[in-house]
């Protein structure tokens, strides 16, 4: 299981224009395919005269998902170089735009590859990359009585407190480090002697299923 993954945090940009072709990167932290495509609407809807808005994306926390699109571009020239650089960082959960402004020059097919790779990698070296770590929500409930070892379960862990309800009952979801929820969940019924229940165990955040696919016709 893996328990962490590299990404970008927030958004960055860079430019580079090459015999008259401008070349716009934007590269982004994405959570899923839902959030890819409004990333992509938006530079479309903002550089509507542009030429071309070529798209990359790896997602899931082991990075098991990836997708990109030429948008018209001759097959493997655009694409594919802007995952390369996504891929040579070792990033998931990370989306590149490249919006090219034609300047009526032909660049050829290494030309374009090489930009679109160029434009890719300047706004990735601008951007800022962060470690995340995948969580599995775990839905406990106990007796006030028993907050105590409850409380004591969570500082033995790599737990976030995610939501809480205090009724006749305690009710608290946490985040556990993905690899850790088995010893938690063990830790937790032995500490309150079975008293307490384990009431669901979630999927791992930054898992967004599927297996590798290169290039989709959607452009997302």
């Amino acid at each position: 299981m893996t328990d962490t993954y590299y990404t970008v945090e927030g958004t960055a940009t860079a430019s580079l224009t090459v015999d008259g072709s401008r070349f716009l990167a934007e590269a982004a932290g994405v959570t899923g395919r839902e959030d890819v495509e409004a990333r992509v609407r938006a530079p479309r809807e903002r550089e509507h005269k542009a030429t071309h808005h070529c798209v990359a994306y790896r997602l899931g926390a082991e990075g098991d998902t990836a997708r990109y699109d030429d948008d018209g571009e001759p097959s493997g020239t655009a694409g594919a170089p802007i995952l390369r650089q996504i891929d040579a960082r070792s990033l998931t959960n990370t989306l590149v735009v490249v919006t090219r402004y034609f300047g009526g020059t032909e660049l050829g097919t290494g030309g374009l590859a090489r930009a679109y790779g160029d434009a890719a990698d300047a706004a990735l070296d601008r951007a800022s990359i962060v470690e995340r770590v995948v969580r599995t929500p775990v839905r406990l409930r106990f007796a006030y009585d028993d907050t105590a070892p409850a409380e004591a379960v969570l500082r033995q862990f790599d737990v976030t407190l995610q939501e809480e309800d205090y009724t006749a009952v305690t009710t608290w979801t946490v985040g556990v480090r993905a690899s850790q929820v088995e010893a938690f969940t063990d830790a937790f019924t032995n500490a309150l002697s079975a008293r307490g229940e384990v009431l669901r165990v979630g999927a791992p955040d930054g898992k967004n299923g599927g297996g590798q696919t290169q290039e989709g016709p959607d452009g997302a």
